[in-house]
């Protein structure tokens, strides 16, 4: 896992919405994604990213995030062998959280 490149959450915008070029992608499950997410974020579950490739611009630059980074790095593993780059969210939600970076609840979203 070592030649995944990681992001700091201190490194990333607040709200993804806005963001040309630029893809959150948050892996969690439904009830997590429920229980707290970045505003803009694209939300595929694990389990639904290879049925999901296509939902998966290959041009922007990728973020990917989850609880904690274990599911993220397993994401990007995947990726990496069909030909996507990306990097993963250093910490994920929980160091999101930790930092004080802001979180909309809801299962509304992408």
């Amino acid at each position: 896992m070592g030649d995944i490149r990681q992001v700091p959450v201190t490194e990333l915008p607040n709200d993804f919405s806005d963001e040309v070029g630029r893809v959150l992608l948050d892996v969690r499950e439904d009830d997590e994604w429920a229980a707290g997410h970045v505003r803009g974020a694209t939300h595929i579950p694990l389990g639904d990213v290879p049925a999901r490739i296509e939902e998966i611009d290959p041009d922007a630059e990728l973020l990917v995030v989850c609880h904690s980074s274990g599911r993220s790095m397993r994401v990007l593993q995947y990726l990496a062998q069909i030909g996507y780059e990306g990097s993963c969210v250093s910490g994920g939600m929980v160091e999101w959280v930790q930092q004080g970076k802001p979180v909309e609840t809801g299962s509304t979203g992408s």
